[in-house]
């Protein structure tokens, strides 16, 4: 029988059992949606997955999960076993580690490994790679539902890392989580890629290595991006941040290293298809910016944007910006201020010249939290006039 919350008692395992001649021939008997009698009890539930599980893959939780369920996936590898997970409120989470979906050349609806419709999903500790479509446009995640969180995650190797569509009510979290060689090579799919939705969130991540496309595009509303690392490696990658069609969006304590490779000379895009959203601001503050390239932009602006510069770091060739800014307190320096900057460790060294040279920046937009590699956040302390870049000298 599956393993589900002990509060359900003798009657929902008596119910699991006699529910079990409707399941379809590829579910185990053992896993038949509950009598109607158990089936009314509206508690969640939660099912194990795992290799010596009776449920022994994902694709068999989806089909008798409700919503508000939990899914604990065993740490493991499950290759070729895709899903669509329909429910709302709904938690994946792998147990032990991380639970690993290799797509293995298939794919959920032609779409992904995982298709997520319901909404207020939350996905912890999940490993996805190696989704291709026939579209070229295989996800990770694709994300159909209103609301998600991703935590703890990895995605690599597939053609979109997550993948959203538009949905002005849904917010799309972000958080300790790694992306990396995303990207089918053409340039219209990346690392993450959000569409129009209300707010895109992504914290004490590390984004790397896209392939030709962007390691971040989004298209939401409202974008905050904070405390992250993004970084292409000897990638093509275009654009390490792209925000298509504005909207009011903060990019604060990254950083952000654009690699030799880049086909794009600019390492921040704010507003290259068009301002569409109703908020044109952008504050950039608190970054630390690296440019590999022999040229390029920090960060292009499109004109009737509203963009906010403050306290960032550039290192490597390139202009500021090509666009519209207000920019104040930015500054250019060299490598020899930074604790290993051939590693990507971009933290001050005592007697840097970014050691107390910040200006002051208003509360809302200010930069509060700094990477941890690999995929962490900290509060960035506060002590005296700031530090320029993403961190401050402890």
């Amino acid at each position: 029988m599956p393993e589900v919350q002990a509060s359900r008692g003798l009657a929902a395992v008596v119910g699991l059992v006699l529910g079990a001649a409707s399941i379809p021939a590829s579910i185990p008997a053992s896993v038949a949606a509950p009598a109607p009698a158990a089936y009314d009890d509206s508690a969640p539930r939660t099912w194990h997955v795992g290799p010596t599980r009776t449920l022994t893959v994902p694709s068999q939780a989806a089909a008798v999960a409700r919503d508000g369920d939990t899914v604990l996936i065993d740490a493991g590898t499950y290759s070729g076993d895709v899903a669509t997970w329909t429910q709302d409120d709904l938690t994946l989470r792998g147990e032990g580690g991380r639970a690993h979906l290799r797509a293995d050349g298939q794919d959920a609806q032609g779409k992904a490994i995982w298709v997520i419709a319901g909404d207020r999903t939350t996905v912890d500790r999940i490993e996805l790679s190696g989704a291709a479509v026939v579209d070229r446009n295989g996800a990770g995640i694709r994300q159909e539902g209103t609301g998600l969180t991703v935590t703890r995650s990895w995605f690599h190797d597939n053609e979109n890392g997550i993948l959203t569509g538009a949905d002005p009510a849904s917010d799309i979290v972000i958080r300790g989580s790694r992306f990396f060689r995303n990207g089918a090579g053409d340039g219209y799919s990346h690392n993450v890629y959000i569409g129009a939705v209300r707010s895109l969130t992504v914290t004490g991540s590390w984004l790397s290595g896209a392939d030709t496309g962007h390691e971040l595009k989004s298209r939401a509303a409202r974008t905050t991006i904070v405390g992250n690392r993004i970084s292409d490696g000897d990638s093509t990658a275009s654009y390490s941040i792209d925000l298509p069609n504005g909207g009011r969006a903060l990019v604060a304590g990254n950083v952000v290293v654009q690699g030799p490779a880049s086909e794009n000379p600019a390492v921040v895009s704010y507003g290259a298809e068009g301002l569409t959203h109703p908020s044109r601001t952008l504050w950039v503050v608190n970054n630390t910016f690296v440019n590999q390239r022999s040229s390029g932009t920090y960060v292009a602006v499109a004109d009737g944007a509203g963009a906010h510069l403050r306290n960032n770091l550039l290192v490597g060739a390139g202009d500021l910006t090509s666009g519209p800014a207000d920019a104040r307190g930015n500054r250019r320096v060299g490598p020899a201020g930074f604790v290993a900057p051939g590693s990507e460790d971009f933290r001050l060294r005592p007697g840097s010249p970014a050691v107390d040279r910040g200006v002051a920046v208003p509360a809302r937009w200010r930069a509060r939290w700094e990477y941890v590699a690999p995929a962490r956040q900290v509060r960035r302390p506060v002590a005296g006039r700031v530090d320029l870049g993403a961190f401050e000298l402890r």
